[in-house]
């Protein structure tokens, strides 16, 4: 663990140049007396670590120091954070491990470089916890891309519902969710997603624009898909649900379930939250005999009425 720590500090000084005992002691969850003592081993091995006193004072590498971790290149580091979602990494409890070996890759570069991958975290952005699997085609997400990574002003023509919308827009980044892309880009000064698959036409401008500053791509997206599922409606539901059923029931896309209760040795009693009306029925029904519905009575009745049909038309095939 310590050895870790060591190589961390060096790491950090590398990339941030000069950091006080306070601030490595807050990256690295341990005491200033720890930094201390790691900075003393670091120094007794040949690292030349040396404190700076005063108010801009703090821990620093000679002038010239770097390690020797060499030969990454920045397409290279670009495909791995591609292929790095944060999502994934933080469902699987690796999100820490890449990071640290995203801050090590990063050291190894040229400042240039460095603050070209950088750069690269503001304009794409990877989420991985996707809703659906799509086979939607992108016909003009190179131009996009291009857009985004040069700062060019885009032109486009996208359906909206059933309207051809054209606008002029600045592009300020790509987020795949799955397999769809969206564009996320500012319009004179709201912020805007599309959908890249309904345009129907885009191509670079010869107009430049700056970037806003306070911008976080990463940022934007968690609060717009946390705005866009607090916007769909909700349908309040009361269930019994099979005990054994349960467990399927809570992994469906379109139900959230709010508490449950025994009810008897075999159901549970269930308070949840569908989007609508028809998607209710269509899911009570999906699991027949082992869901009933309590309330509301327009669902219920709604799901009786589907049975009879659905019964009937096998009546009458007989």
């Amino acid at each position: 663990m310590r050895a870790d720590r060591l190589l961390t500090i060096l790491l950090l000084l590398q990339n941030h140049g000069r950091m006080t005992s306070k601030q490595l002691a807050a990256r690295l969850e341990v005491s200033e007396r720890t930094v201390h003592r790691d900075m003393e081993a670091l120094s007794a091995s040949g690292v030349p670590v040396y404190a700076l006193r005063g108010a801009d004072g703090g821990w620093a590498l000679a002038e010239g120091y770097r390690s020797n971790l060499t030969g990454m290149k920045i397409d290279e580091l670009q495909s791995l954070l591609v292929a790095s979602p944060a999502a994934l990494l933080n469902d699987l409890g690796l999100h820490e491990n890449y990071e640290a070996a995203f801050l090590k890759l990063l050291s190894a570069l040229p400042k240039p470089i460095q603050q070209d991958a950088i750069h690269v975290r503001q304009l794409l952005h990877i989420d991985g916890a996707g809703w659906h699997e799509s086979t939607e085609t992108f016909p003009f997400l190179s131009v996009v891309q291009d857009a985004v990574w040069f700062s060019r002003k885009l032109f486009i023509r996208y359906m909206r519902e059933d309207v051809v919308v054209e606008r002029i827009v600045c592009p300020l980044g790509l987020v795949a969710k799955r397999s769809i892309w969206y564009l996320v880009a500012q319009v004179d000064e709201d912020m805007r997603t599309y959908r890249i698959s309904r345009l129907l036409d885009a191509h670079l401008l010869d107009d430049g624009f700056i970037r806003p500053s306070e911008f976080d791509l990463a940022s934007y997206w968690e609060q717009s898909t946390l705005d866009f599922k607090s916007s769909l409606p909700r349908y309040p539901a009361r269930l019994l649900v099979k005990k054994g059923t349960l467990p399927a029931v809570k992994q469906e896309r379109y139900i959230k379930i709010a508490s449950t209760q025994a009810a008897t040795d075999d159901w549970m009693e269930a308070e949840v939250e569908f989007h609508t009306l028809a998607s209710a029925c269509s899911l009570v029904l999906s699991f027949g005999p082992h869901i009933q519905v309590l309330e509301p009575q327009e669902l219920k009745h709604e799901v009786i009425a589907q049975a009879h049909a659905i019964l009937g038309q096998y009546e009458d095939q007989n």
